[in-house]
């Protein structure tokens, strides 16, 4: 008789052997070694998506825009630049906005895009006009005519004798 025909005489009764088999054991190893390959993949794509959320959010940066002097009562178009990040892609793209004085001498800002359709308004003597679809504003930025709310505002500060704007919010004069 070969070893390999050696069997145990327990009587009827099949030999229980304790522990993992082999099949067990392959099964386990390979299943564990895939959800750390998975885990090792995931994790960044998931880090990526949530940074943004986890980023401490920092205060709205001011730019430095006119001369305080320069600010007249009727409303003149002031060009500037902003530096922004968006994920990797750095611009430092212009924008423009509306500044004037009322009545009371307090300055403001206003957006130049249209609440209608996002086109850019110009200043004709007593009103701003959008030239895509007619929509007409006040000179506080009411809006007149097609256009379902008032012009945009920029939050602005005086400081050291120049104009700075900061982000645009709602506008409040209207």
């Amino acid at each position: 008789m070969s070893n390999h025909e050696h069997h145990e005489d327990t009587g009827n009764k099949p030999v229980k052997r304790s522990g993992l088999s082999r099949r067990q054991f392959l099964s386990y190893t390979l299943g564990g070694a895939g959800a750390f390959m998975a885990a090792g993949m995931s994790l960044p794509m998931i880090r990526f998506a949530v940074d943004p959320i986890l980023k401490k959010k920092v205060g709205g940066t001011w730019i430095k825009v006119v001369e305080e002097n320069k600010i007249t009562n009727d409303p003149q178009e002031f060009k500037f630049n902003i530096h922004q990040v968006d994920g990797w892609y750095v611009s430092d793209p212009e924008l423009s906005a509306w500044i004037s004085k009322d009545n009371s001498g307090n300055y403001f800002a206003l957006s130049p895009v249209c609440k209608h359709l996002g086109c850019t308004i110009s200043w004709s003597s007593d009103i701003y006009i959008c030239p895509c679809h007619n929509a007409h504003y006040t000179k506080d930025g009411e809006n007149l005519t097609v256009a379902p709310k008032p012009l945009d505002e920029y939050d602005l500060k005086i400081d050291n004798g120049w104009v700075y704007l900061g982000p645009i919010k709602a506008n409040t004069r209207v």
